[in-house]
């Protein structure tokens, strides 16, 4: 028995909804993985060259964790694993979150753990801390959640636009990232913050992206203090704003991403490629449907 394990990526917080909404993107994490004489991880892709390749694999660790969680340790027998991303590392479109997503996988098929949806869920959030990439990573789509040691969400379909999201030469880690948020907010920044992000959510519910992408100017949570880390930051924002709905710092960053109307992303995304060609651009589509898990009956993949 083998299996193909795919996960989309992910961008989060949308402007003002910090650590709460997040949506899954059509770029991939892939497992290959068959059984083995022990553990063994081979990066296929270039941005997973360096990687840890055995036992020290955040998937590996994941997928212990789990299995150990549920008592079938013994379970979780050896595997070679192939790992193909198209994901940049600590660029905030989510890469750390696929990883974890793909080790519950593992221990899921490994260990016959039959668990659900929001089984998952659950595990994935006590692990990360918060919903929002690891949520459109599982399930797909735009996710809305809330966590304080129990998650709840829900999932709101996305149509009619792309994410064009811009990607520098350079990597900002998280934890550099929350170090320049404050520590806390008064009442009435609170009040002003959390309306913001109110405004943010019914406006993803009913597809109103213009509504959006004023709400995401005004961002209180994280843009204001993470933009001093990012030397393109209001450049960037303010062409890439001419054209687009909205524009927001994508997870902690530094990659940046535009929201356009699908039909008029191409010929807009050429010219902002010929003014920035430093930058790397894609053009993303929302992925509906989440992690895939595809079982091989006959060869190894």
């Amino acid at each position: 028995m083998s299996w193909l394990i795919k996960v989309p990526s992910s961008t989060s917080n949308l402007g003002a909804g910090f650590d709460s909404i997040g949506l899954a993107l059509n770029l991939y994490l892939e497992l290959e993985v068959t059984r083995s004489d022990k553990w063994e991880f081979t990066p296929t892709t270039d941005s997973l060259q360096g990687i840890p390749i055995g036992k020290d694999n955040l998937i590996y660790q994941i997928a212990d964790k789990v299995a150990t969680q549920f008592g079938r340790e013994d379970m979780l027998l050896p595997c070679a694993i192939k790992m193909k991303s198209e994901i940049p590392l600590a660029r905030g479109l989510g890469s750390s979150a696929t990883a974890i997503i793909a080790g519950i996988e593992l221990a899921n098929l490994l260990c016959d753990l039959q668990l659900s949806s929001d089984d998952k869920l659950q595990i994935a959030t006590d692990i990360e801390g918060h919903p929002d990439n690891v949520a459109p990573s599982l399930i797909g789509g735009c996710v809305i959640g809330h966590y304080d040691g129990k998650v709840a969400y829900t999932k709101v379909p996305v149509n009619g636009v792309t994410f064009v999201a811009v990607i520098p030469n350079y990597e900002l880690k998280t934890k550099d990232a929350r170090a320049v948020l404050p520590g806390e907010f008064s009442f009435k920044e609170s009040v002003q913050a959390s309306s913001v992000a109110n405004v943010s959510v019914a406006a993803i519910c009913q597809g109103d992206w213009g509504l959006l992408g004023e709400m995401m100017k005004k961002d209180h949570f994280h843009q204001p203090y993470r933009k001093s880390l990012i030397p393109h930051y209001d450049e960037l924002y303010n062409y890439l704003s001419k054209e687009a709905h909205g524009v927001f710092l994508s997870g902690a960053g530094p990659t940046m991403i535009a929201v356009v109307d699908d039909n008029k992303v191409e010929s807009i995304a050429n010219i902002w490629k010929h003014d920035f060609p430093d930058y790397e651009w894609l053009l993303l589509q929302v992925e509906n449907h989440g992690v895939e898990v595809v079982h091989q009956e006959a060869n190894p993949i």
